[in-house]
């Protein structure tokens, strides 16, 4: 049975990415469909799925640092969403229950706020996964989002455990002070685990082994246990090369998680009626963050782009919402009208994130008006007083080393830009003209064109559908100068030169070049001689 749900799971998430939709919209649709073909989730899809979302957590505390939880555009904004979502929602809820409605009988307060405490929450996977497909996850965008998402998962295992029947053991409380002793011999380890298939076992181990199964054991939340041990490496200079080695494994065992969703089952007309009227409410939830984000001095762009990732519901809903049916507080019913609110929230939000920008851009002078005069001081401008001539978006390792060279054959003249704001940072440090600026912002586009004096722009990121939306967005505000687009795939090129690109290259056909070039500069200089040798047949 399972290989007829991955075959059919693979063709419906092909069809939605060939429609421009993330591909997890199509498992969830294919859940559907084949549980009114008689199909149901077996342990081992229900297995991967769990396995996935605990090593998409570790790879989320690989890349979070906790001062970033400590900026208040994250933790004030978070935690005054969720007492406003909540107080909102139980209030709404109650109001349904007091005029008699019928679906809403016999909820109690207590019982309305703890549906509006699980609907307060914003899906960790959706998010996630969406950003990683677009190339936000290490942006500013993506870095409030995940933030937010810690922050409301961090108060989800805080009512958990104030609700368990079985509080965490004193264990837990050993387990905590000997972080700092695991973080240095975790450290040490993936010092020496190589760049192989070691590493890749490593991060599952520490992940499922001793993340998950040593804080399940002492009582507290398995997933958090994978969470945690991803931050203490967090710092670690291979962190980032152990996220990624660790990405493959993490996004197939996901597909199990979404296909579940759907083939969880199809609901009654009642409970459909009741599952759409929660849905109806999550622009709401955007709203909210929308006007939180900007109130913290964040541009309109950032704070709308933001919204978007985080509207939907959540997996921990379902958790809480568990919590509540085995308390009784809630009536076993709900637990199904969440589960499809849930589904209908993440097909609805898919669309919305993959046009994100684009709605923003037809909504941009509405949006702007709400903005704060103060700028954040992580949303960079472009630099006055420079006659910038050439534009390097993506300062990683191409990018700089393109930067470099024509430093010095033009001088000053060469402005790069990049979204990862420690790698910009290092940059200035070696006294480079780099700024924090994300590709896909409009108005830095916007700001290059009234420059006037742009002449290059090279484009070095590795998302195919950012650089083709740079390029729309520069086209579409009158930026002028030559486009060179770089990618580490061939059957990019032709896309890259369809869409606007003059010049398009494959990363690894300039790397032989260069190398070559290297090699024949160091004979060269070692005053070595090499004779041809005439093939003689």
């Amino acid at each position: 049975m399972d290989p007829i749900i991955l075959s059919a799971t693979f063709m419906l998430g092909l069809l939605a990415h060939r429609i421009r939709l993330p591909a997890l919209a199509g498992f969830i649709i294919a859940g559907f469909i084949l549980h009114t073909m008689g199909f149901t989730a077996s342990e081992n899809i229900k297995t991967v799925g769990d396995l996935g979302v605990t090593l998409l957590l570790f790879t989320i505390g690989l890349k979070l640092k906790i001062k970033q939880l400590l900026r208040p555009e994250i933790w004030a904004t978070g935690t005054i969403h969720m007492v406003c979502t909540v107080l909102f929602f139980g209030a709404i809820i109650h109001g349904l229950t007091l005029i008699g409605f019928h679906y809403f009988a016999n909820l109690s307060l207590g019982s309305a706020l703890l549906l509006g405490f699980a609907l307060s929450f914003s899906s960790t996977v959706f998010a996630v996964k969406i950003m990683e497909e677009s190339g936000a996850a290490n942006v500013l965008i993506g870095k409030l989002a995940i933030g937010i998402l810690i922050i409301q998962d961090v108060l989800a295992v805080i009512f958990i455990t104030c609700s368990s029947d079985s509080p965490p053991t004193v264990w837990a409380l050993v387990v905590i002070a000997l972080l700092p002793v695991a973080r240095w011999c975790f450290s040490y380890i993936l010092d020496h685990t190589g760049h192989g298939e070691l590493q890749v076992l490593f991060g599952m181990a520490l992940a499922l082994a001793v993340g998950a199964g040593v804080f399940d054991l002492v009582g507290l939340k398995a997933d958090l246990g994978a969470l945690v041990m991803g931050m203490l490496l967090a710092t670690h200079p291979r962190a980032s090369e152990l996220s990624d080695s660790l990405l493959s494994i993490k996004d197939f065992m996901l597909i199990g998680f979404f296909l579940n969703i759907g083939l969880e089952g199809l609901p009654d007309i009642t409970t459909l009626v009741l599952a759409v009227l929660l849905v109806l409410f999550i622009p709401l939830k955007s709203a909210l963050f929308l006007f939180l984000f900007t109130r913290f001095d964040l541009s309109a762009r950032t704070s709308f782009i933001t919204s978007m990732t985080l509207t939907n519901y959540s997996e921990f809903g379902l958790i809480v919402g568990a919590v509540g049916v085995s308390s009784g507080w809630l009536e076993t019913k709900w637990l199904m009208i969440i589960a499809i609110a849930l589904s209908l929230s993440f097909i609805a939000a898919s669309p919305l994130n993959m046009f994100a920008e684009e709605l923003f851009e037809k909504c941009r002078n509405v949006l702007k008006r709400i903005e704060t005069d103060s700028p954040h001081p992580d949303e960079e401008r472009i630099p006055a007083g420079v006659a910038w001539q050439i534009i390097i978006v993506g300062m990683g390792r191409v990018g700089t080393q393109t930067y470099d060279i024509l430093r010095e054959f033009f001088g000053d003249i060469i402005l790069g830009v990049d979204a990862d704001q420690e790698k910009v940072l290092q940059h200035k440090e070696l006294g480079r003209d780099v700024i924090y600026v994300d590709a896909a912002d409009g108005d830095f586009w916007r700001g290059l064109a009234e420059l006037g004096s742009v002449q290059i722009n090279v484009l070095t990121i590795p998302s195919l559908e950012t650089k083709l939306y740079a390029m729309n967005m520069a086209k579409k505000v009158g930026l002028g100068g030559k486009f060179i687009a770089v990618t580490e795939y061939d059957d990019e090129l032709d896309v890259l030169r369809e869409h606007g690109a003059d010049f398009a290259f494959n990363t690894y056909d300039e790397v032989g070049i260069g190398l070559a070039s290297d090699i024949y500069g160091c004979l060269d200089a070692a005053g070595i001689v090499l004779h041809k040798i005439r093939h003689i047949e």
